[in-house]
């Protein structure tokens, strides 16, 4: 089901199948989220959740037992209900079901709260542990965002530049889709990166973890109208775009979570970043685009 929301002149759509925000439009009319395409990556702002990336092998191991499951978690294909409905929001509720406790065995309430701005748009999590036992889980998004935005632009003519001045080298996974300490190219006393096809080509995602920043903003090297991704709340951020596509779009990631480390246990209660709920209790998390 498609749910559409108004904010003056601000305009979004948002789907029940994965809970996630498919559409943002301005004043003028200019779509601001990738519209999806098997060509280049038929996603569009997918939810991640119970893990991030990649596990190893496919699988992890959580109370003893191994588990399969596919890159990034069952919530972006999996049919949420609506909780909460306004012109300008909706919480949309995924809860655990026997199919899922198959693939991840915590009882779970996971709503995801789609807000306009005067200025953009908010995205909350809000994860809920209503079972017995301590909840385990990874949460983060995939937001694509349409890169150029305007006709006779080019994606190398926009730029990442982040809140401060940053030296960090990201991370980059390997053909499999795991992590095993190999750096791309980063950012050397600078808060900006140029965007290059031919970079995401080769290292397929670039991966920051450790960033003072806490923001970042996508846009023309010349100025005009870009987006700026507040992420405060989750300790890494990714960059992606399909490689070997020349795709029209860059992901903004916000994660709390991520892929499998070669030389990891494999056990979930060791992944990097996991969140941990007592029972009863309940964790938020929010990242925020506004328009610059």
């Amino acid at each position: 089901m498609r749910i559409e929301l108004k904010r003056g002149a601000h305009t979004a759509a948002v789907e029940t199948k994965g809970g996630e925000l498919v559409s943002f439009r301005d004043e003028q009319g200019v779509e601001y989220i990738w519209g999806g395409d098997p060509k280049s990556w038929q996603g569009r702002n997918p939810n991640l959740f119970p893990i991030v990336g990649n596990l190893k092998d496919g699988r992890v191991s959580i109370g003893g037992r191994s588990y399969e499951m596919a890159r990034h978690g069952f919530a972006r294909q999996s049919e949420f209900t609506v909780a909460e409905q306004g012109e300008d929001h909706v919480v949309l509720e995924l809860r655990h079901s026997p199919e899922t406790l198959e693939r991840y065995p915590y009882p779970f309430v996971l709503r995801v709260r789609h807000q306009l701005t005067g200025t953009g748009f908010s995205t909350q999590f809000e994860v809920q542990a209503p079972g017995e036992e301590e909840l385990l889980f990874c949460v983060g998004a995939h937001t694509g965002i349409n890169c150029p935005l305007r006709e006779g632009e080019r994606f190398e003519d926009y730029r990442l530049v982040f809140d401060q001045v940053e030296d960090i080298q990201p991370m980059i996974p390997t053909a499999q889709g795991l992590l095993d300490g190999e750096r791309g190219p980063g950012l050397d006393h600078t808060d900006t990166l140029p965007l290059d096809h031919a970079v995401f080509d080769r290292v397929d995602t670039l991966i920051f973890e450790g960033l003072r920043s806490k923001g970042v903003t996508l846009r023309h090297k010349d100025g005009g109208r870009g987006v700026h991704m507040e992420f405060e709340e989750f300790p890494m951020i990714a960059f992606w775009t399909m490689p070997n596509a020349g795709a029209p779009y860059l992901c903004l990631e916000p994660w709390h979570g991520c892929a499998a480390w070669e030389d990891e246990s494999g056990d979930f209660a060791d992944k990097p970043h996991v969140i941990r709920l007592a029972p009863g209790e309940v964790k938020k998390l929010s990242y925020t685009v506004e328009l610059r």
